[in-house]
């Protein structure tokens, strides 16, 4: 099974596992597929003629951020992973809710979530009593 992009200039299809064909036999027509980084070149499949594209490789994801980091001056090294880590941080620090954070992420386990909390200290400070506002 494949399923179809949802770009009418593109007929492009991530390949579906056949495990789940079985699973989900709609999900071509429920699930528009998007790749958050796709390869530029699509590929023909020999066993059903149909155009398919990949995603990027990790390593090529890891390549553009090492140039963006450069290019602009952070002497750190970074990864996608630290890009996720900010994001959740920076989440926390503007009071989104941690739960919100949690399913942004997609962790099935609220403790996996906390861990992004020892990052924020200083968030405590900021922490007033209800009797406070009375």
């Amino acid at each position: 099974m494949s399923l179809i992009s949802g770009f009418p200039h593109l007929r492009s299809r991530a390949k579906l596992p056949d495990a789940l064909s079985s699973k989900y036999p709609s999900a071509s027509s429920e699930w528009i597929w998007q790749w958050l980084f796709p390869a530029p070149s699509y590929y023909i499949d020999k066993s059903d003629g149909k155009v398919y594209q990949h995603h990027l490789h990790e390593s090529s994801v890891q390549k553009s951020i090492n140039k963006a980091a450069s290019e602009t001056g952070i002497p750190k090294k970074i990864s996608a992973h630290t890009l996720r880590h900010s994001f959740a941080t920076h989440l926390l620090e503007s009071g989104v809710n941690i739960r919100t954070i949690q399913e942004l992420l997609g962790h099935k386990y609220l403790d996996t979530t906390m861990i992004y909390t020892h990052v924020v200290a200083s968030f405590k400070k900021n922490i007033r009593s209800p009797l406070d506002f009375l």
